[in-house]
């Protein structure tokens, strides 16, 4: 049955009114971290490379520095909001770069078969077994720090994932008796998968995306923490801990708290999310006659 367009919005509009709580907040959150890191250099107080001795770990409700300052007398508000720039921006690049290989990989291994599928899954399971903090530490080793490589690799190491999944959705559509009269029809393979099999994968698409994001964050996250990742004076949340190892042993707990807060709170919340919207999947799929 295809649902009418008045039919899709009241759908639309009952699990707006039904949506959970906790989701709405994680929501909030969400896009309070994204337009803060938008509107940095409007909203933040200083400049995120401002240093002052003089200031060096001032405390939180400091007049001037409400967050208080790092060991060289930066303001940590500061500098987290321009760190969730980076801190955000790169795990969309790696969800991003990961869906387009698993796309690709799950939907050719499913509509081609036999051998073609066959090779492509067995490297996808050689891809599974490298963890993928480790291929994107080998790739810093080969090609230098910085974020292009980690999230290159990290992209390549979740692909299979949704590949997989990609895969599976495609092979149980592709069984169903609306892709055999497209067939019958005359349709073209190309664009059956384009037209029709591809926005039923879409659901379980989004919803391991936005797993997979708040795994690339952290992943991402230890690697600054490690110096792998951003090179300084660029701020994000991983850097910002790392360097707040020595303040902490000084008593001095706030510039590595936030940051930290920073990452646990946004990877909870886009974790919810896509529980939500992994839930919600069932039932709400796209249908077709």
């Amino acid at each position: 049955m295809t649902l009418t367009v008045p039919a899709l919005r009241a759908r639309a509009a009952r699990r707006r009114r039904h949506r959970p709580i906790g989701v709405r907040l994680a929501a909030a959150f969400l896009l309070v971290v994204a337009g803060t890191g938008l509107l940095a250099p409007v909203i933040a107080p200083h400049s995120p490379d401002a240093t002052s001795l003089m200031n060096s770990l001032a405390p939180p409700g400091t007049p001037g520095h409400w967050l208080g300052t790092d060991s060289t007398g930066r303001d940590v508000l500061t500098r987290v909001v321009y760190g969730a720039r980076l801190s955000l921006l790169a795990p969309l690049g790696v969800v991003l770069l990961s869906a387009v290989l698993g796309v690709a990989t799950g939907l050719v291994a499913a509509r081609a078969g036999g051998r073609v599928d066959a090779v492509l899954s067995r490297c996808m399971d050689i891809v599974f077994a490298f963890p993928s903090l480790l291929l994107a530490m080998i790739a810093v080793a080969v090609f230098g720090p910085g974020l292009a490589a980690p999230v290159c690799a990290l992209a390549i190491s979740y692909a299979p994932f949704l590949g997989r999944i990609v895969r599976s959705v495609a092979l149980q559509e592709g069984a169903r008796p609306y892709m055999e009269a497209y067939r019958v029809m005359g349709f073209g393979e190309l664009w059956v998968t384009l037209r029709h099999l591809l926005p039923n994968v879409a659901p379980v698409l989004i919803a391991q995306g936005t797993l997979s994001f708040g795994y690339a964050l952290v992943d991402l996250a230890s690697l600054s923490y490690l110096g792998l990742g951003v090179r300084p004076p660029d701020a994000d949340w991983g850097s910002m801990i790392s360097q707040a190892q020595s303040a902490i042993l000084q008593g001095a707990p706030w510039s590595g708290l936030v940051p930290g807060l920073a990452v646990l709170l946004t990877v909870v919340s886009v974790n919810v999310i896509g529980e939500h919207v992994g839930g919600s999947i069932s039932g709400h799929g796209r249908e077709e006659t």
